[in-house]
C-alpha cells in the first residue's frame, strides 16, 4: 500500500483456523504487539462492553466509536510500537461501516484500515481441510471448550461441558458455513487488490516457530525472536475425532 514500515497487522480468518495459537505465538514474542479479536462482536454495544466503556459516556455513535478504537489500539499494541488485530469474518462487515464513522471519504477499505492503524500487513490464516475444521467446531460448540493451555489446562470455556454427539448434519452446515467465509476473504482480497501473506493451519500446527518467524521477518521484525517461543495452546482434536471424520467420509 504505502511502502512505509509496518505499523499494524490484521489477521483475516475465520473460526477454528488457527488464529489463538498464532496471536499468542505472535504476543509471546513481546515486540509484534498482543494481537486478539477486539472488534468481534458485531455491535456497538458489543464493543463498548469488551472494552469497559458505557454509551452513556458518549454524546454520539461516533464518539463511542472513537473511543473504541483508540481503547483497541492502546490494548493491540501491549508494550510495543506494534498494533495486532485479528478479525474474524463475520464480524468484519460491521466493522467495516463503523470504520467509516471515523475514516470517511472516498477510499477503498484498504487505504481506510491503514488510515486508522497505519501501514498494515494483511494475513490470511486458513484451514484447507474443510472436515477437520467443521468437526473441531462443532465439538467445541457441543462441549463448551473451545482452547486449552499447552499444560492441557483449559484456555477458553464458552459453556458448561457436555458430551459431544455425533451430527453429520451439523458438521456439512459447518463446512459449507466456513467455505463461504474463506471465500469472502477472497473477494474483499480480490476487490482491495491485497495479495496477504498467506498461512495454513497446517503449516502453523506443525512448524508454529517457522511460521511465526516467516510473519515476523514480513513485518519487518527481527525473526530470531521466533527461536524461544514456545507453542501456549495445546490441540483438541483427538481420537474421537478421527472417528467422526472417518464416520462422516463414510457415509459419503
Amino acid at each position: 500500500m504505502t511502502g512505509k514500515p509496518f505499523r499494524s497487522y490484521v489477521i483475516c480468518t475465520v473460526p477454528r483456523s488457527g488464529s489463538t495459537l498464532l496471536c499468542g505465538l505472535l504476543a509471546a514474542t513481546g515486540v509484534a504487539g498482543d494481537p486478539d479479536s477486539y472488534f468481534h462482536a458485531p455491535s456497538l454495544e458489543g464493543w463498548l462492553t469488551d472494552h469497559d466503556l458505557k454509551r452513556a459516556d458518549f454524546a454520539s455513535d461516533r464518539d463511542a466509536v472513537r473511543a473504541v478504537f483508540e481503547a483497541a489500539l492502546m490494548r493491540g499494541k501491549g508494550d510495543t510500537t506494534m498494533f495486532g488485530l485479528r478479525m474474524q469474518r463475520g464480524s468484519f462487515d460491521f466493522f467495516m461501516e463503523q470504520l467509516k464513522l471515523l475514516v470517511p471519504g472516498e477510499m477503498s477499505d484498504a487505504e481506510r484500515i491503514e488510515a486508522a492503524f497505519g501501514p498494515t500487513l494483511f494475513i490470511h490464516l486458513s484451514r484447507p481441510d474443510r472436515l477437520d475444521q467443521a468437526i473441531s467446531r462443532l465439538r467445541a460448540e457441543q462441549t463448551g471448550l473451545w482452547h486449552r493451555n499447552a499444560d492441557g489446562s483449559e484456555l477458553e470455556r464458552l459453556a458448561p461441558p457436555q458430551e459431544p454427539r455425533y451430527d453429520a448434519a451439523a458438521i456439512r452446515r459447518h463446512m459449507a458455513a466456513q467455505e463461504a467465509l474463506d471465500a469472502a476473504w477472497e473477494g474483499w482480497f480480490r476487490q482491495e487488490r491485497l495479495n496477504p501473506l498467506r498461512i495454513t493451519y497446517d503449516a502453523l500446527s506443525t512448524g508454529p516457530q517457522q511460521v511465526l518467524a516467516q510473519v515476523l521477518s514480513a513485518l519487518g521484525l527481527d525473526p530470531a525472536q521466533a527461536r524461544s517461543v514456545l507453542p501456549p495452546t495445546a490441540k483438541l482434536a483427538d481420537a474421537l475425532s478421527r472417528e467422526w471424520r472417518c464416520r462422516f467420509e463414510g457415509e459419503t
